[in-house]
């Protein structure tokens, strides 16, 4: 209620109804403090600690949860993780679970002897791999010592000398019957130098003595004889082709019958290697491998035969030797052989090559490309089979090929490790490994962001990564909070032989992660900051010689943190202090008020104040932004605008239109400006343009407003108040200035303590706030009252749309007369005295 002794009754004007000075935060409102006394905290300090992470119980139990169930789909999508410590937290919680696991065997390649484009993918027992591939070595170099001694045993040269003897006899008894078949048609078999048989006519049953003799005799015959003896000796000559042709059959027979002794005698040293290695292993899958290798080895005998060096050379060294049996290779491809339970694998760097393998090539002397199943060579992805592959999911997203591959092998089950070529026509590893099957886990690590943007835009996403455990920025500010900063910081101290902190020094800590949560009854979870800032201060602690860190040194430490990076806020006060950036902090002015901004520069946000102005003049354009029209705003201020709109319209355009146009501004702005923290700020000078009463210039102003006229919540409510408060100590204290900030942010109120002893001597003031009637009283001096109060604002402001609109109204139609508009009929009130600092 409205004492009526302070109303001028008056149809054209009354006098303003002034209100006292508004209440006032305390010191002891300004700041939260440490929720545990001295002694806790120091007993907290020398505990050893908790190693888990800091109220991340529902991320962890969301791990544990993924982990626990064996079946596709359910991998982890970790959102929040930044430091190491905090990921060595998780990788402890999945070793703990991996040691209670089962050892996954061993996968190897081995070489495809029907088909080597095509190697061979082989599941073994732990440890059995490397052991493979080293009993395969021992089998080769067996085979190579001990079948050249085998071929040289008197047994083998028996039989092979035997087998040459048999088919000498025959090939004699072929030709010895040739040779008779000529003698009974007259002619004598000789062979020439060249060793060509020669059918040579007999002369009374002998040999000519010499070739004149054969002539006459030839001679002497009569041309029958002679066509009879041609044609006895092109049928001999038949016989002969024949002959040789046989014997040449023979000679294969023999080559083949020899080359079954060479075998026979080879099978007895390799059968029984190869027996004992299938009975050692028992595995189908090697036994088929290895009955492929006795058939290989035995159908390439010479191979193994002794081979003197080529001329001129050396023996091969022993690289060129081993390339020569790559058939015979184990490429292991995971090897477990030293592990105990589950493979937990952290890859650092998720490239297509580090997750997937590859296959790689090598290129002679002569420029030709080349590879084989030894080249292949595995990636993580594979090494974390039947355990868990950790890494961290914005880094694996941007390389080339591994999102598409990761979806696919997640889906299938299945990795075919192949070579990821970005232009196919450079495709040239020419082998088509056998796909392998993956059981694993996946823990990815990742931002909100790309978290949410798969989610919404990839439809596989959701289905392969069924767990989201997503770690909180703060936690209660209770007193087990505080412990468990003070042991971290303990620990710490140790662990990095660093002095030892005191009570004090913690309780700054604590409250450093209570402001950093942004609210006094919260502190920041994520302790990366707080290592941070205790390495610091202990820092200057040892600079200064002192044996523990106290309080002093922590506020050194913030102080210097701020001086590193504040330079362009001392620029921006320069600037304000010598009236460059016009800033006013003393007076009263109409349709002017100080709005406040945060402003970020990479590591350090804070305060800056504005000039917002506003001006009001006859038309129906309504609010007009001057920020949106350079194209300056962004859609959130212009969502304030709007609202600001909303609340003129609601509360005073019910009984007449709403006939004005007025502009906003942010003085000396060329930058974009956004969010809706200025809307109250912009409202108010608005109000004091309608209503034609000043406002304090000693107040700055923050706060969002609803169409109710509600003032809301805003962020960086510390930035803004300390960064008016140092304008303000740059240009001079008057003990009158102060910030107004919604009353909903005192809780986050965390004030620097020389902001705080400020306030606490009376030279700086907080002015808490929750509407918009509120906060016009605080910085007019003048009840806001209704717009059927006279002496209000609300009131001066609906009287003077009401004039505006009976002008527009009244003014015919196409007339282009000036009509000028009568100023408001209110005096100009004295601006209300500023409350005197408490003694």
């Amino acid at each position: 209620m409205t004492d009526k002794s302070d109303l001028i009754a008056n149809d054209a004007s009354a006098a303003l109804i002034h209100v006292p000075p508004p209440p006032e935060l305390s010191a002891s409102e300004l700041r939260g403090r440490a929720p545990l006394d001295a002694a806790s905290l120091e007993r907290a300090a020398a505990s050893d600690g908790n190693g888990e992470l800091f109220g991340q119980s529902r991320a962890l139990d969301a791990i544990r949860l993924a982990i626990g169930i064996d079946a596709p789909g359910y991998n982890v999508y970790v959102s929040g993780l930044r430091s190491r410590h905090e990921r060595e937290s998780v990788l402890r919680l999945l070793r703990e679970k991996a040691a209670t696991m089962p050892t996954p065997g061993d996968w190897v390649y081995v070489n495809n002897f029907r088909n080597p484009e095509s190697p061979v993918a082989i599941y073994l027992k732990p440890g059995q791999g490397v052991e493979l591939r080293a009993r395969m070595t021992e089998l080769v170099s067996f085979v190579l010592e001990q079948l050249p001694k085998a071929f040289r045993r008197e047994d083998f040269d028996q039989e092979r000398a035997a087998l040459r003897d048999k088919y000498n006899k025959r090939a004699q008894e072929l030709f010895g019957n040739l040779e008779t078949r000529a003698r009974e048609r007259g002619f004598a078999i000789q062979s020439a130098p060249t060793g060509q048989v020669i059918f040579i006519p007999l002369i009374d049953g002998k040999m000519p003595e010499s070739p004149d003799a054969l002539n006459k005799a030839m001679a002497a015959k009569t041309d029958a004889e002679r066509e009879q003896l041609t044609k006895a000796q092109g049928e001999l000559q038949d016989e002969l082709a024949t002959l040789t042709m046989r014997q040449q059959e023979m000679m294969r027979e023999l080559i083949d019958d020899i080359r079954a002794i060479e075998r026979a005698f080879a099978a007895r040293l390799i059968t029984p290697s190869i027996e004992d290695l299938k009975h050692h292993f028992n595995n189908p899958a090697v036994d088929k491998y290895l009955d492929q290798v006795a058939e290989h080895m035995l159908g390439n005998l010479d191979r193994f035969r002794e081979q003197p060096p080529e001329q001129g050379q050396g023996p091969r060294p022993p690289a060129t030797e081993e390339a020569r049996w790559f058939d015979y290779q184990i490429n292991v491809m995971v090897d477990n052989s030293a592990t105990h339970g589950a493979p937990v694998v952290l890859e650092d760097a998720p490239t297509y090559r580090n997750l997937f393998g590859t296959i790689e090539r090598w290129i002679d002397p002569l420029g030709r490309s080349g590879t084989n199943f030894t080249r292949i060579i595995g990636g993580s992805f594979l090494k974390s089979h039947g355990g868990f592959l950790v890494f961290d999911l914005e880094d694996a997203v941007v390389e080339p090929g591994v999102w598409q591959t990761l979806k696919r092998t997640l889906k299938s089950g299945r990795m075919t490790l192949e070579t990821f070529e970005p232009l196919p026509f450079f495709s040239m590893s020419g082998l088509k490994p056998e796909p392998i099957e993956i059981h694993n886990k996946l823990v990815t690590l990742g931002g909100a962001y790309l978290y949410n943007m798969l989610y919404f835009y990839d439809q596989d996403f959701s289905g392969l990564f069924k767990v989201k455990a997503e770690m909180r920025p703060s936690v209660a500010a209770d007193g087990a909070a505080a412990a468990h900063y003070a042991a971290r910081v303990g620990s710490l101290a140790r662990n990095e032989n660093l002095p030892p902190f005191d009570a004090g020094a913690l309780a700054k800590i604590v409250e450093f992660g209570m402001r950093m949560a942004g609210d006094r009854s919260r502190v920041l979870a994520m302790l990366e900051p707080i290592d941070d800032l205790a390495r610091e201060s202990a820092y200057f602690a040892r600079s200064e010689g002192a044996q523990r860190v106290t309080a002093a040194h922590v506020d050194r430490a913030l102080t210097e943190r701020m001086l590193r990076l504040n330079f362009i806020e001392e620029e921006i006060r320069r600037l304000i202090a010598e009236g460059t950036l016009i800033v006013n902090i003393r007076g009263t002015s109409v349709g002017q008020i100080n709005g406040l901004a945060v402003l970020d520069v990479g590591g350090y946000s804070f305060g800056r104040p504005s000039r917002v102005t506003a001006t009001v003049a006859l038309g129906q354009a309504g609010v007009i932004n001057i920020e949106r029209e350079a194209r300056l705003s962004g859609s959130t201020h212009d969502k304030g605008i709007m609202i600001l709109s909303g609340f003129i319209r609601a509360r005073f355009g019910q009984h007449h239109p709403i006939a004005m146009s007025a502009s906003i501004c942010f003085e000396q702005s060329y930058s974009g400006i956004d969010g809706d923290s200025a809307s109250s700020t912009e409202l108010y000078a608005l109000m004091s343009a309608l209503s034609g009463v000043p406002i304090r210039q000693d107040l700055a102003v923050t706060g969002s407003v609803d169409q109710y006229g509600t003032v809301q919540a805003i962020g960086g409510v510390n930035q803004k108040v300390e960064g008016f408060y140092r304008v303000c100590k740059a240009i001079g204290l008057t003990g009158s200035q102060g910030v107004m900030v919604p009353r909903t942010n005192v809780s986050n109120l965390m004030l620097d303590p020389e902001t705080s002893a400020a306030i606490a001597r009376g030279e700086f003031h907080i002015y808490p706030i929750d509407s918009i009637d509120r906060g016009i009283e605080t910085l007019t001096g003048v009840r806001a009252g209704t717009i059927d109060q006279p002496g209000t604002i609300n009131y001066l402001v609906d009287q003077r749309l009401k004039n505006m609109a009976n002008i527009l109204r009244d003014r015919p139609l196409g007339e282009t007369r000036v009509v000028q508009e009568p100023a408001p009929n209110t005096p100009a009130p004295k601006p209300p005295a500023p409350p005197e600092p408490p003694s």
